[in-house]
Parts: structure tokens; C-alpha cells; sequence
């Protein structure tokens, strides 16, 4: 298994995600000076010669004092919130950065953004580009712009994809806690647990969904981000946003979570965790066979089954006969065309409904 000390010492590339109870004060400000502590950490880390992105949170609690808002519910809210913080927290990041000489450069994204092939290739060459030339990128959900039903959810999922889509050597997720507790840490029994080589070390553990008042992913949530990471052969450090000074340096703290898994294509594990499906294709066992053993794309003539409304270009799961989900991709047809042929023996060689560069099989499979 491999060790947290040259994990993160010794790594090239880095990722590092701060969420917003760790960024702001009890009245949903911007905390300026843990802010300044985290730029001077990666500022070093970046004059050792290691490229670093930063996912951050906190462009929605830093606008919420404007709208007189404590904490935005409604998706409209936290839109308005977003579009006044983005700029305030970028400026925040480029006054820090400015004092150490660092460029910085914002990246944006959604859902659409990293399922579209061509998107995806577009958002890895942007970051690939930055990185080259020095400059640290600065990653959010673009919550501005993104709907509830197509949205990463939280930023702790996309650090953990952005760690796979340029080829992190580690990922370090930042918090409010020391790290990851046996039960929750007001509990007197709790203990911080200090190493996860797999899921089976946690399963027996209470993890809570709760997160802090102004953030929106709890522990459940950076567990999850963790062993995402962790099994695309990325070690994973989550621990103090207070200690993230000797976190990069590689001393002992918080929990580390080994890699479970080999490196594989960024793109897949985009398409298998990014977004929530917007319906189902349900597949005879000969369909099945195809794609789970021989790689191959999903053709019309398998499909047995619609569930759903979805447009040419959305992601969808593909479930055999039994209903099990073994596949997720992206349609190549609608919800109503495809069920209009469904049982029709005239659809051999029409375009596949899911084509092998589009799919990626679930873990069920």
C-alpha cells in the first residue's frame, strides 16, 4: 500500500479542495486570513515545481451576505449568490497569489462540460495549458448556471475527477475536522481513523450526511470523493484545512486513503460518477454480452425496454432483463425514438444507441 509521507511530499501533481465552512466566518464572510494561510502553503508547494489545482468552494457563501440570505435553499438563490461571490472569491485568490507572483485562472465548469467528448477534451487541454505555463487553476461547479437535475452535486466529487482527468499523484480534501471519525467527533467513543486501505475499513462506521451551515457535502459526501479518487490509483488525504501546512508537507495527519485501483481513463470514470441519468435503456442478455465482454457498442436491435424521457446526448444507465444496471453512457437517440422501435426487426444497422467510445460499465457489471 502506498504511504502518505512521499504520497504528498514528493507529488507533481496535486490536487487540493477547500469547502466553504473551512473559507468562511459564522456570518458567511469570507475568512481572508485562513484564506491567506492556504495560498502561502500552495504557493510553496508551486515554487517546489509542483503543479497544483485548487478546487474551492465558497463563491456561494461569499455572495449570500449580499442577498441578506444566511444560507440560500432555493436553486434560484443560490444562483444569485453564486454570480456576487465568484468574482469576490477569485478577487480574494488573486490579491493572495499576486503577493507570491502566481498567476491564477478560473475554471468553471458543469455537468455537460466533462460528459461531451468534446467538451471534456477542451476542459483537460485548458487545464493541461495552465499547468504548463505555471499557472494554478482555480476550479467550482458553475452554480450559476446549473439545474438540479445536472449538477456534480458537490465539489469533493469534482476534485476527485479533476485529480483523475490530469493525473494527479495525490488529492488532498480539506475540511473543518482533523479527519475521518469512527463516529461522529462529539461522540465521546469516536476515534479519528487514521488509514482506509479499502471500503470494507469504513463500512462499520457512522457516517454522517450533515455538512456545516454554509457548505453542501458532510463526511458521507468526502468518503465518497475519497475512495472515487482512491480507486482510479489516486492517494487521497482528508484532513484540517487548519493543517494543510503539514499535510503538503507529508507529516502525519487526518486520514489516508491508499489507492484500490489502477489508473485508467479519466473520461470513464466522468461518464460512470458525473451526473445523475435521465433515464434507462433496458437491454436483452445478447446486448448485455456485447458490451460487458466484447466492449462493443449498444446496437437497437438489443434494446427490449425505455424508462424515462431523454434527448439524443444524454446520459443514461443500461440495465439487462433483470433490471440490474451493468452500463452507463450517452443515448444516441431520444426517449421517444427509441421506443418507437423497440421489437422492430428492420433496426439492424441503425446508428448504436450507445457507441463503445460513449459507454463505460458500472462496478455492478
Amino acid at each position: 500500500m502506498e504511504n502518505r509521507e512521499p504520497a504528498i511530499k514528493n507529488a507533481q501533481k496535486i490536487v487540493v479542495k477547500i469547502g466553504s465552512s473551512s473559507l468562511t466566518r459564522p456570518d458567511g464572510t469570507l475568512d481572508t486570513q485562513m484564506l491567506d494561510r492556504l495560498v502561502s502553503v500552495l504557493a510553496a508547494k508551486h515554487e517546489e515545481g509542483a503543479q497544483v489545482v485548487l478546487v474551492s468552494s465558497g463563491a456561494v457563501a461569499a455572495g449570500a451576505p449580499a442577498l441578506n440570505i444566511e444560507r440560500p435553499k432555493l436553486l434560484r438563490e443560490k444562483q444569485a449568490a453564486a454570480m456576487i461571490g465568484q468574482s469576490r472569491l477569485m478577487s480574494a485568490y488573486e490579491n493572495a497569489f499576486d503577493e507570491f507572483g502566481i498567476t491564477i485562472g478560473q475554471v468553471l465548469l458543469t455537468v455537460t462540460d466533462v460528459i461531451n467528448r468534446r467538451h471534456y477534451a477542451n476542459v483537460q487541454n485548458a487545464l493541461s495549458t495552465l499547468l504548463s505555463l505555471g499557472i494554478i487553476p482555480i476550479v467550482n461547479e458553475n452554480d450559476a448556471v446549473v439545474t438540479d437535475e445536472l449538477r456534480f452535486g458537490d465539489n469533493d466529487r469534482i476534485a476527485a475527477l479533476a485529480s483523475h482527468l490530469i493525473g494527479a499523484d495525490a488529492l488532498v480534501l480539506l475540511t473543518d475536522v482533523d479527519g475521518l471519525y469512527s463516529a461522529p467527533p462529539s461522540q465521546p467513543d469516536a476515534r479519528l481513523i487514521e488509514r482506509v486501505d479499502g471500503p470494507q475499513d469504513v463500512q462499520d462506521f457512522l457516517i454522517t450526511d450533515r455538512g456545516s451551515v454554509v457548505g453542501t457535502g458532510g463526511m458521507r459526501s468526502k468518503v465518497a470523493a475519497a475512495e472515487l479518487a482512491a480507486s482510479g490509483g489516486v492517494g487521497v488525504l482528508l484532513t484540517s484545512a487548519a493543517k494543510v501546512g503539514e499535510a503538503l508537507a507529508g507529516e502525519i495527519t487526518g486520514t489516508w486513503f491508499s489507492p484500490t485501483g489502477k489508473r485508467g481513463s479519466a473520461r470513464s470514470l466522468w461518464l460512470a460518477n458525473a451526473a445523475q441519468a435521465k433515464g434507462r435503456v433496458i437491454v436483452d442478455d445478447g446486448a448485455r454480452e456485447a458490451v460487458v465482454r466484447h466492449r462493443a457498442s449498444l446496437l437497437a436491435v438489443g434494446v427490449i425496454g425505455v424508462a424515462g424521457r431523454f434527448a439524443r446526448g444524454d446520459l443514461v444507465e443500461v440495465a439487462g432483463s433483470d433490471g440490474v444496471v451493468f452500463a452507463r453512457g450517452l443515448s444516441g437517440w431520444s426517449s421517444d425514438s427509441l421506443t418507437a422501435i423497440v421489437g422492430d426487426d428492420a433496426v439492424h444497422g441503425a446508428r448504436p444507441v450507445v457507441h463503445a467510445n460513449d459507454i463505460v460499465r458500472t462496478r455492478r457489471s
